[in-house]
């Protein structure tokens, strides 16, 4: 990362490593605690350059490219917002020079945004001032826990998106569904379409007009006894979804479409069985990212990386196992 003078203009090279980005993107990284709405308004205003011209927000920067960035006049007061993102060890399954795989607690959020301050990605870079680069992969819903990966090199970030538009890698969930999975129902393919909810929340539905979407499913395992009856639900359902295009709620949508919707969905599940489930304690939607099989974004090394299921969701699930 290059040091910056806020006083004066500095004129930073572009490394290999850093190229490739969008020019806000990289000067947001470069000048911590730098309000976005500003950096947007210096380049606006002709006060940033690359190689001595006016440029644009959105422009690629290129190795060897030189960016000048004038002297940053704003208040001090951006400074506790930065230190109010706490930096946090998370569960490393895999790392090395390009690629880092962590484990997502749920209730965590893949990034900032939408109310939200922060997520393990600006964690993760508190946590390792020294990274060069650190950049999501892909996402994870919030309430959504297992593996998550993260780029370390920009070579690898665009190999990867690369191999996750050519359905690599393989990636398995486990998710609970509230209501008895037809066993014989092994693939789901409805196309999904994104829109705003009354609230002004991302939703998603099945819809002829959206884009194709297909996940595979294996029941492995079905409760229905005394206990589900107890708090009037039929049969819960364990069972393995495998993604083979990865739209957003993908797994969720179509679990719901099969009138089975996972466990703990306060978005798409029922209402009132999430109620009676959080009596027996989940108190959280049972989605979790179990296993990640890919080759190695640059030596083609062929990794199988697994996160078992939480304390949280085994305990919930040994309750009903051992009725």
């Amino acid at each position: 990362m290059p040091t910056i003078s806020k006083d004066l203009v500095n004129h930073i090279t572009v490394q290999a490593h850093e190229a490739g980005q969008r020019l806000d993107n990289y000067l947001i990284k470069i000048l911590k605690g730098v309000p976005k709405s500003h950096i947007h308004r210096i380049i606006r205003g002709g006060e940033v350059r690359i190689n001595k011209g006016r440029t644009h927000a959105d422009v690629r920067i290129e190795t060897g490219d030189v960016v000048r960035i004038p002297p940053i006049r704003v208040t001090e007061k951006v400074a506790p917002n930065q230190k109010m993102i706490p930096s946090r060890d998370f569960e490393i399954v895999f790392e090395d020079d390009c690629l880092i795989v962590l484990n997502k607690p749920s209730g965590v959020a893949v990034h900032g945004g939408s109310g939200v301050s922060f997520g393990v990605i600006e964690q993760l870079r508190q946590s390792r001032p020294e990274a060069k680069y650190l950049e999501l992969v892909h996402r994870l819903d919030k309430d959504t826990s297992g593996l998550l990966m993260i780029a370390k090199k920009r070579s690898a970030l665009v190999k990867l998106h690369e191999m996750l538009r050519n359905d690599h890698p393989k990636k398995v969930y486990l998710a609970l569904g509230v209501g008895a999975w037809d066993k014989s129902l092994r693939h789901v393919q409805l196309p999904l379409f994104k829109y705003t909810g009354a609230a002004g929340e991302k939703m998603v539905r099945v819809d002829e007009h959206g884009q194709s979407a297909h996940t595979m499913f294996q029941v492995l395992n079905t409760f229905s006894g005394s206990l589900t009856h107890s708090v009037g639900i039929s049969a819960l359902s364990l069972v393995q979804a495998t993604l083979k295009t990865g739209r957003t709620h993908q797994i969720r949508v179509h679990m719901q479409s099969q009138n089975c919707p996972i466990a703990g969905d306060e978005r798409y599940g029922d209402y009132q069985a999430n109620k009676r489930l959080q009596k027996l304690g989940l108190k959280r939607m049972f989605l979790h990212a179990y296993i990640l099989e890919l080759d190695h974004p640059m030596t083609g090394e062929r990794l199988y990386l697994k996160a078992e299921l939480p304390d949280e969701l085994r305990e919930f699930l040994n309750y009903f196992q051992a009725a």
